[in-house]
């Protein structure tokens, strides 16, 4: 099965910048995005093959998520039932037969760290929902969590100490959902590569000269170990400031 995952930045720029010739390209099981900055009836996409779930965010044209499935799942929900944090449109959940898919945009602590009180409420609030969940199945979580974890990560580690994404609370956090039996799954295949990145900004030639940082993640139980194929990043698609990463299991 091969999972794709994606922060479009803007779903309708994106379908103008070559989002479905990548997306027929890769010919994924399950597709999910985040970032989609659209309301309800705002995109129509003719996906043949493909159920489409849309979480969208309350402010418009802001955060927002999808997952486009081949596969009919036993449910889906939306958000992870707590009201502060699910009026931004960040979570869905689909549950399949031997695992749940959970995709995520985790909110970003803002240029000046405004936001970094709330996303460490929110970090433990999610990696206690997804613990509830693996009660039950084995989880896999994708998205843009927005934080770059160790410093093979980001391109310039020394003077970003403090950049959001990168402080040591947030990546304290990533540690913590790890150390409780998650694996970043690329790290799992490449655990010393370097240079290997996700976003790039827009400023300075960023992409062009490979300065990014890998905010983007599969992260699987470890239950889930022994079926892991192969995890990989797109880096050459371009259409957003992100590019897509992808995973395969048994």
């Amino acid at each position: 099965m091969k999972f794709v995952n994606w922060n479009v930045n803007g779903i309708r720029a994106c379908i103008n910048k070559g989002f479905l010739d990548y997306f027929h390209q890769v010919d994924a099981d399950f597709f999910c995005l985040q970032e989609t900055k659209v309301s309800e009836g705002q995109v129509a996409l003719e996906l043949e093959g493909y159920y489409q779930y849309w979480n969208y965010a309350v402010k418009k044209g802001y955060s927002g998520t999808a997952i486009f499935s081949k596969h009919a799942p036993i449910s889906v929900a939306y958000g992870i039932g707590i009201e502060e944090h699910d009026q931004e449109g960040r979570v869905i959940t689909m549950e399949l037969d031997t695992f749940y898919l959970v995709t995520v945009y985790t909110p970003n602590s803002k240029s000046e760290l405004e936001r970094l009180p709330y996303r460490m409420v929110w970090e433990d609030d999610f990696r206690a929902y997804l613990k509830n969940l693996e009660e039950k199945k084995p989880v896999i979580v994708c998205g843009d969590l927005n934080v770059a974890h160790k410093e093979i990560d980001i391109k310039n580690a020394k003077s970003n100490m403090r950049s959001a994404g990168f402080t040591i609370e947030e990546r304290m956090k990533m540690t913590e959902l790890l150390d409780t039996g998650f694996v970043d799954t690329f790290r799992f295949f490449y655990p010393d590569k370097t240079d290997a990145y996700t976003w790039w900004s827009y400023f300075g030639k960023a992409r062009e000269k490979n300065v990014g940082w890998r905010i983007d993640y599969f992260v699987a139980s470890e239950a889930l170990k022994p079926r892991l194929k192969s995890a990989d990043i797109d880096a050459q698609i371009t259409g957003s400031d992100h590019c897509p990463v992808l995973l395969e299991i048994e």
